[in-house]
């Protein structure tokens, strides 16, 4: 059973920065995509980012090009996600999700395995 575990969010003021990660377990996780999706309230959970596993191939949404960056560790099993000059718009509640190979990269209904997601909050 795959688990995913997100830690790292937090209160920051607009112009700061936050490191999320998120702690993968009970696969081998060569051939999977991890993404991280984000909610804000009233709205639709979104696509931030994802990154292949094995190729360490990332994509972003064009909101958050040149301030967020994905990257894995293979020896921890871990997805990070750094996020720089944070803005208001970026408060949601952040998951991090796996797909194994098929589906959509970019939206939620192509992965399979979802963490509990972890608040971030920007202020002003």
């Amino acid at each position: 059973q795959v688990q995913l575990v997100e830690s790292g969010g937090g209160l920051v003021q607009a112009g700061g920065s936050l490191r999320l990660s998120c702690a993968a377990s009970g696969r081998a996780f060569s051939r999977y995509t991890m993404g991280w999706f984000r909610q804000a309230p009233g709205k639709e959970r979104e696509f931030v980012a994802r990154i292949s596993w094995s190729a360490g191939t990332a994509f972003y949404t064009d909101s958050v090009k040149g301030r967020f960056t994905i990257s894995r560790g293979r020896a921890s099993n871990t997805v990070t996600l750094q996020m720089n000059s944070l803005k208001l718009e970026d408060t949601a509640i952040y998951y991090c999700a796996a797909r194994s190979l098929g589906g959509d990269d970019f939206r939620p209904s192509g992965y399979d395995y979802w963490g509990q997601g972890t608040q971030v909050t920007v202020s002003s």
